[in-house]
């Protein structure tokens, strides 16, 4: 089902990733190489078209970033960003890089306050730089910085000395995030008409209309439009790829080429590189968004999926997975199904205890994880405690500032004594990564968070961990302790016993 068809718009769209370029201009990111490198080979995966590697000109280790991308082969075409300069260009050329985007500043704020050229200066050096670009690249994007601040008769004469000069695509930035939908779909749809070359958009969020005016671009004609993982970028950032992807596809019908299955990995490997957490609510990718709580949201979801999801778009095509979540909001419709994966059946007045004890510990603020409710529901229901398939016998943790942390663990799993020794980034990471070591089968952890539930420098700390098995399902639990390693460890066990009494339960079916 297609929503809105708009008359303008192609039945394709180019995508242009700047996630190593402008993401990277993320206040507090920075790539690695070998970072970029791999990004760069997800993001081609992806089927990205045109990925922007970096400005090959601002420093050596930019060049050799820049290189090493180009030589990597990825098969999206690799680009290189440039100042109107001859040096910038031939820095573009020694990356290897595809092709090359020139841009120079054209409102009056920015071209008074930072080239200090006229306007008239402004079109000549257009025209000598993209001419020069040409000589070396087949392709060449030309950028009108702060276009949307442009006068817009002028903003179409520089555009069109790009053109003229031998640019094959020309780029309308809404570098400071100003323009609104409605404008920005009457600009493009006036820059189409008169400039002939395919017209790309790149558009930031300070007002959090990123993504709207980027669609708004498309429905007057745009045929590539710019994007980042993850919405990173300059200030508040860019338009974010996953969510620009999923409505040109789902709402509007206009195919991207994008593998969208592969969205949320692609998401959570630049959010690890980055050290910038998902928000739970960000659209499409984050951990909320085909999560439900509420009790009629779950009752609905249940019965069937789009009552209360789009249905144009499901967990299923981006990757992701739907979820039932607990808390005080809850329905006694979700409660009962997330026992019964677990293969508890209470009855009703069993459920009644549950649903009581589980809103009064909400109710206190807690969050309630997976592993809290099979406890209430064993004991609402009266049954006896469930061995354990992990249980740790010692653990042994060496850090300091001139040390390698490691962890050293001893665990009794299904009743055979394993032990493991790993090194990580910190004292946690270390024994996650050893107590993961011991275990037969691969789990994934994909939640780690902690607070403190008291003042002072001996302060109980409450750790939250949920784990990932291998078809996808999520297991949460928690632990407190004044010993934070301790706590996280505890957490971590309690998590997995989860996961493998589930899966337990399921193999005596």
């Amino acid at each position: 089902m297609v929503f809105f068809v708009p008359g303008n718009a192609r039945k394709n769209i180019a995508l242009f990733d700047t996630t190593l370029r402008d993401g990277e201009q993320t206040p507090g990111v920075s790539f690695t190489i070998d970072q970029k490198v791999e990004i760069a080979r997800q993001i081609a995966a992806i089927r990205v078209g045109t990925i922007e590697a970096g400005f090959p000109a601002s420093s050596a280790d930019e060049l050799a970033a820049v290189k090493a991308i180009a030589a990597a082969e990825t098969g999206a075409r690799i680009c290189g960003l440039s100042r109107m300069r001859k040096d910038d260009v031939d820095a573009c050329i020694e990356s290897g890089a595809d092709m090359i985007h020139v841009f120079i500043p054209t409102s009056d704020i920015q071209r008074e306050h930072t080239i200090k050229k006229t306007r008239r200066e402004v079109i000549e050096a257009t025209g000598a730089i993209v001419a020069y670009a040409r000589d070396h690249f087949d392709r060449c994007l030309f950028s009108a910085m702060d276009a949307t601040r442009t006068d817009p008769d002028y903003l179409i004469q520089v555009c069109r000395a790009a053109v003229d000069a031998g640019a094959t695509t020309v780029n309308i930035p809404d570098t400071v995030g100003v323009m609104t939908p409605s404008a920005m779909k009457e600009l493009i749809a006036r820059v189409v008409k008169e400039v002939n070359a395919p017209i790309d958009v790149h558009c930031h969020n300070d007002f959090g209309l990123a993504v709207a005016n980027t669609l708004a671009a498309v429905e007057a004609g745009a045929a590539q439009v710019q994007v980042t993982v993850n919405g990173m970028g300059e200030r508040s950032g860019n338009a974010d790829l996953a969510q620009t992807v999923m409505a040109l596809e789902a709402i509007y019908g206009i195919e991207t080429g994008i593998e969208t299955t592969r969205l949320v990995e692609t998401s959570r490997l630049v959010s690890r590189y980055a050290g910038i957490s998902i928000l739970p609510y960000q659209p499409v990718v984050g951990e909320n968004a085909f999560s439900h709580e509420s009790g009629i949201h779950s009752h609905g979801v249940l019965e069937r999926s789009d009552t209360f999801e789009p249905g144009i778009m499901t967990p299923e095509m981006v990757g992701h997975r739907r979820r039932l979540k607990l808390g005080k909001h809850a329905g006694r419709h979700a409660v009962r199904q997330t026992l019964a994966d677990a293969h508890m059946s209470p009855d009703e007045a069993q459920l009644d205890v549950i649903m009581e004890k589980m809103k009064a510990i909400a109710g206190r603020g807690r969050r309630i994880t997976d592993a809290d409710l099979y406890a209430i529901a064993e004991e609402a229901m009266g049954m006896a405690g469930v061995a354990h398939a992990v249980e740790l016998r010692d653990i042994a943790i060496l850090t300091g500032n001139h040390v390698m942390p490691t962890a050293s663990v001893n665990l009794t799993v299904d009743g055979i004594e394993k032990v493991a020794c790993s090194t990580g980034n910190g004292p946690v990471d270390a024994a996650m990564k050893a107590i993961l070591g011991c275990l037969p089968r691969p789990v994934h952890l994909k939640e780690f968070s902690v607070e403190s539930i008291s003042g002072g420098t001996d302060a109980i700390g409450h750790v939250t961990i949920a784990v990932e098995d291998a078809s996808g399902r999520i297991f949460d639990a928690s632990a407190s302790s004044d010993d934070i390693i301790i706590a996280s460890v505890e957490a971590m066990v309690n998590a997995i016993n989860l996961l493998q009494r589930v899966q337990g339960s399921e193999k005596k079916e």
